[in-house]
């Protein structure tokens, strides 16, 4: 079967859904295509952080005023798909005071909220913090769950006219003087679609989906691990309080705490090393900050891949490339109806949508305002209403499948 559609939208993560969505709403006919169920990619396979930007502060002030302002957006209108914990950064005795005053001043600059708490004080929020923990800061991180954020979306895309597909992987790209002609997808679509424009929303898959267009997309992807222990006397998230590196970061949810992570590169998203010494090394370097979630039991292990997009980067654990996202339009390569948007995290996905869809809407001759800033997610108070979404969708993933019930 051949169909026309506006804008296909390639890839079910909270990006891709977050397009859908706002193309949507603003009139536009699109269909998404995912290749398994909704958020199976890195969306559902996070840490489920909602940042505040703190973490990025000092060395990325630009990409720390995305992650607040999004933070703020995402606690009015995501309801449920939000836990509002806050967040702690924590300074070990071995950890550089410097480090931690260079932060705080960082988060004033760009209008994070930080409040500094002595040890006692620090240990009234979490006793069981380790003895080591000499100070914190205090900022508004809190906790996602992708699942229920991913289906939300999905969810009003479709109420205002979009056609969801999951379990529709893309097979291949036609591309006629220039532009994208037909897309075929396979699966449970099984049909041909002819866009007007195509959005490549796939992630660290993102140069996979490219490349059917005879496109590059440089993409450097790195996995991390995530480990799920019985743990349910933490509070805020917290953070360790010095440069980025492994098992650096506890994240609470009801009866469990998530530890991370890891940053090795890999060269295909789908097939790659899991490896023993990951998960030993965040619970070691995460019972610095907690000493119970040494032993406590582990629940799950998985891992995750950062669509991290990066086309001169060389050797190393690419931590250090930035966490920011970026829209690149394929006009510029010879195929004039397509758009790849790499990059960014889970937090600014609606920040990303919004852009992609201007840039799309622009081509169109669209002429309409972005809504999802101020227009509650379907569900957004009642998380039972939220999960049969989830359900809906298949949605997919461990990050929260402690908290979310998929049917």
């Amino acid at each position: 079967m051949t169909r026309s559609t506006t804008v296909l939208v390639v890839g079910g993560g909270a990006t891709g859904v977050g397009v859908a969505r706002d193309l949507s709403l603003r009139g536009v006919d699109v269909t998404l295509a995912e290749r398994g169920g909704l958020a199976s990619g890195t969306s559902g396979r996070s840490h489920g952080l909602l940042h505040s930007g703190a973490r990025y502060a000092e060395a990325d002030a630009t990409g720390a005023e995305e992650c607040i302002e999004e933070n703020r957006i995402l606690r009015d209108v995501a309801g449920e798909c939000i836990r509002d914990t806050g967040g702690l950064f924590v300074q070990l005795t071995e950890d550089d005071p410097e480090y931690f005053e260079a932060k705080r001043d960082a988060c004033e600059a760009v209008g994070i909220e930080t409040d500094e708490l002595d040890a006692d004080a620090a240990r009234e929020l979490v006793p069981d913090l380790s003895p080591e923990v000499e100070r914190a800061m205090r900022v508004p991180d809190a906790v996602i769950y992708p699942s229920r954020l991913v289906a939300a979306n999905a969810a009003d895309a479709e109420a205002n006219g979009a056609t969801i597909h999951p379990h529709a992987p893309l097979e291949s790209l036609t591309v006629t003087d220039g532009r994208v002609t037909a897309a075929t997808l396979g699966g449970d679509a099984d049909e041909t679609v002819d866009p007007d424009y195509v959005v490549n929303a796939a992630g660290a898959w993102a140069g996979q989906v490219a490349a059917k267009a005879g496109v590059d997309v440089e993409m450097a992807p790195a996995r991390g691990v995530m480990v799920s222990v019985e743990y349910d006397s933490l509070g805020p998230v917290l953070n360790r309080c010095r440069d980025p590196d492994d098992g650096d970061i506890v994240v609470p949810h009801e009866s469990e705490a998530v530890l991370g992570t890891t940053s090795v590169p890999v060269s295909d998203p789908d097939d790659y090393e899991r490896a023993d010494w990951e998960v030993e090394r965040s619970i070691e370097e995460c019972a610095a900050m907690l000493p119970p979630v040494a032993d406590a039991d582990v629940v799950r292990t998985w891992w995750g891949v950062r669509p991290l997009y990066a086309p001169d980067e060389g050797d190393g654990d690419r931590r250090g490339i930035s966490r920011g996202f970026f829209r690149l339009d394929h006009a510029d390569d010879g195929v004039e109806n397509l758009v790849s948007v790499v990059g960014g995290k889970l937090t600014t996905y609606r920040q990303m949508a919004a852009s992609t869809t201007d840039l799309v809407c622009e081509r169109l001759g669209v002429e309409a305002d972005c809504e999802t800033a101020t227009r509650r997610l379907p569900g957004a108070d009642d998380g039972d209403r939220l999960d049969e979404f989830v359900a809906r969708y298949d949605g997919q993933g461990p990050t929260d499948e402690d908290v979310v019930t998929r049917g």
